[in-house]
């Protein structure tokens, strides 16, 4: 049985309490009763969640927790006692960031970046907001263009801090976010480049002309929903295109002119109209 992470098991036998469940290797745990499903019985297979509750015991879940066992995510500190702070994982007990794993102070409302891992000594399952020193620094096995999972961070100065692919540290610059995002969200991105000191930069619009397709279809779509009129053109500011369309005015030109090329469209002085065929 692996804490931390979900499992397979076989219900075993009813009890007053609830169902023990079995795994390959005969390991029991308890799943209490207000998590067994209606109509569940001996024999039945479930996949569950293991942790340990507020006892020390071993005890399975059907409820799901915002991250897993060694994974990163962004989660709301509910409280602060003399043994650390305890944040909303999506579970009935909050999770434990001793003081020991705390990077920088807690407190209740503050929503941080953490990671889910196993106490060595107490075998319990534990957060910690050093973060640093679970990330890959080193062997960074990504290319340019490459598709990413990226969890939003912490805000910089010139961007968003984002972690990619649940290991490797990674940035989003300001003036490439065309689309708007929040801390804790995944969302997917590109590699943009891997510099030599092995840090990241990444994008949420594929590299060079592949996103021009979807941006096209994106102008199409409001064209439709809107008369068949666009009031934008190539001389309208960036900021204007960036808020209407989510795009930035570099991406758009590059949409416009394969449109127009098709004959989808046509540019007059006060806009864009669909051409009408489409």
């Amino acid at each position: 049985m692996e804490i931390g992470k979900y499992n397979t098991l076989t219900a075993l036998r009813s009890t007053d309490n609830g169902f023990y469940l079995i795994d390959a290797d005969k390991n029991e745990v308890l799943l209490p009763n207000k998590y067994v499903p209606e109509g569940f019985a001996d024999g039945d297979e479930i996949e569950v969640f293991l942790y340990r509750d507020s006892e020390d015991r071993m005890v399975a879940t059907t409820e799901m927790p915002d991250i897993q066992l060694h994974e990163f995510g962004m989660l709301e500190v509910r409280d602060v006692n003399k043994v650390g702070a305890f944040i909303d994982w999506g579970l009935e007990k909050d999770l434990l960031v001793p003081f020991s794993e705390q990077k920088f102070r807690l407190f209740p409302g503050k929503k941080c970046v953490v990671f889910l891992k196993l106490d060595e000594k107490t075998q319990r399952l534990v957060a910690t907001t050093r973060i640093e020193h679970y990330l890959e620094r080193n062997d960074v096995e990504l290319e340019p263009g490459e598709e990413v999972d990226l969890l939003i961070c912490e805000p910089t100065e010139i961007g968003m801090q984002v972690i990619i692919n649940n290991k490797y540290l990674g940035l989003l610059y300001d003036n490439e976010l065309f689309q708007a995002v929040m801390p804790g969200e995944h969302v997917t991105g590109y590699v943009k480049r891997v510099r030599p000191d092995k840090k990241v930069d990444v994008m949420l619009q594929k590299p060079g002309y592949e996103h021009v397709e979807p941006a096209a279809q994106k102008i199409l779509d409001i064209l439709k929903a809107n008369n068949n009129f666009l009031g934008i053109t190539d001389k309208t500011e960036p900021v204007i295109i960036l808020a209407k369309l989510e795009m930035s005015k570099k991406t758009f030109k590059k949409a416009v002119g394969a449109l127009y090329k098709q004959r989808r469209i046509r540019l007059e002085e006060d806009g864009i109209y669909l051409m009408a065929e489409e």
